[in-house]
């Protein structure tokens, strides 16, 4: 792995900067990614076989902050192949209203987390089982040691995915955890298959080598919105707060789906906002896309209005990545993360921050503290 593909600065002036961690772990992912592929997922295939079978189960992706984002990556990819009941909801959403977010049907819990050692974690696990009676979870964490990871090992209703130990980024924010997590569960779910890990990670690479991230951070702009339909909904929230961390919140940063973000959500646009348009590879909702993306070129109020797109525009300074035209929108949040993984370091960077522990004051930690969780029980 070669750092200098993501940064094209020596590993030298990457430490100085406060920046080595996060930048070596952009750029494993695509050989993290083909670890995974090699490895299968059969175990959790069969645990997951006879809960798929259920017609009447519900399953319900959660996690905290970015983790929760992969479930919302996820859904829509889950529902088109299982048609089951699938819903991504937030640790914190669970865990403050349990009967709002689930019900006594039997349940499937998809936990994700990078430690395993945030409090909201365990309180999910728990508090579902005590809402459904019929309770089996799915633990895909980067952390062996973590708590959720023992807690899902002392259940015979709980399959744990442990991903390899470089997975559990130590730099503040999530990149290949994020990443990983996702792939893993893909993967388990049949929703990407094994033998398409290859060219997910040649994409990648595709993408660590593209100069686009870092030309966009020198240009400072104090705003920047993501568009995202489908699954790259779930990634354009992650990339919004990708940014927003590793620039501690110097950049503002927002997303949303491009159809919602005519109703009200627009005028966050000004004369230093960058709006990037994440284009699905679905011929219907490219279609809604790209409409935004032409009306706000000709409004000509945002400093610059690009597309991340497989495809070709016929524009030039779009950020492209040729040969990916059938992928899957899933398959394209590998690559694109990517791409908003690096312009959040680079942007971070040209701010004279560090990115690996970007937050000076100490309000904001790698893993949640000072969260109190509190007993809960039916009609409390």
């Amino acid at each position: 792995m070669n750092t200098l593909n993501i940064a094209a600065i020596s590993p030298q002036d990457l430490e100085r900067a406060g920046a080595a961690q996060t930048a070596r772990e952009i750029a494993q992912q695509p050989g993290v990614w083909c670890k995974l592929g090699a490895d299968g997922a059969g175990v959790a295939q069969r645990f997951l076989a006879p809960l798929l079978a259920q017609a009447d189960l519900q399953i319900v992706l959660s996690g905290a902050g970015t983790s929760a984002h992969i479930g919302e990556c996820l859904a829509p990819a889950l529902t088109r192949r299982w048609g089951a009941r699938i819903r991504a909801i937030a640790t914190t959403d669970l865990i403050a209203d349990p009967q709002g977010c689930l019900n006594d049907a039997p349940l499937l819990l998809v936990s994700f987390a990078r430690s395993g050692n945030s409090p909201e974690s365990v309180a999910a696990l728990k508090i579902a089982g005590q809402v459904s009676s019929d309770c089996h979870h799915l633990i895909i964490t980067c952390n062996a040691e973590g708590e959720l990871c023992r807690e899902g090992e002392r259940s015979s209703r709980a399959c744990v995915i442990r991903l390899p130990a470089e997975t559990n980024d130590r730099a503040f924010a999530m990149t290949s955890s994020f990443s990983s997590m996702l792939l893993a569960a893909a993967l388990a779910f049949d929703v990407v298959k094994s033998q398409a890990v290859d060219e997910i990670a040649r994409w990648g690479d595709q993408m660590l080598e593209d100069p686009a991230a870092k030309e966009l951070s020198r240009l400072r702009y104090e705003r920047v919105v993501y568009l995202g339909d489908c699954e790259l909904r779930g990634l354009a929230r992650e990339s919004a707060l990708k940014l927003l961390e590793l620039t501690d919140g110097r950049v503002v940063a927002l997303s949303e789906t491009p159809l919602a973000f005519r109703h009200g959500p627009k005028s966050f646009i000004d004369e230093r906002t960058l709006v990037i348009v994440f284009l699905s590879n679905d011929p219907y909702a490219r279609a809604y896309e790209v409409d935004l993306l032409e009306e706000l070129r000709r409004d000509g109020i945002a400093a610059r209005v690009i597309a991340v797109t497989a495809g070709d525009i016929a524009r030039s300074g779009e950020v492209t990545l040729p040969g990916a035209q059938a992928a899957t929108d899933l398959a394209l949040c590998f690559p694109f993360a990517v791409f908003a993984q690096s312009l959040a370091m680079h942007t971070s960077m040209a701010l004279h921050l560090k990115p690996d522990s970007p937050n000076a004051r100490g309000v904001v930690n790698r893993v949640v503290q000072g969260v109190s969780v509190y007993p809960w029980k039916a009609n409390w």
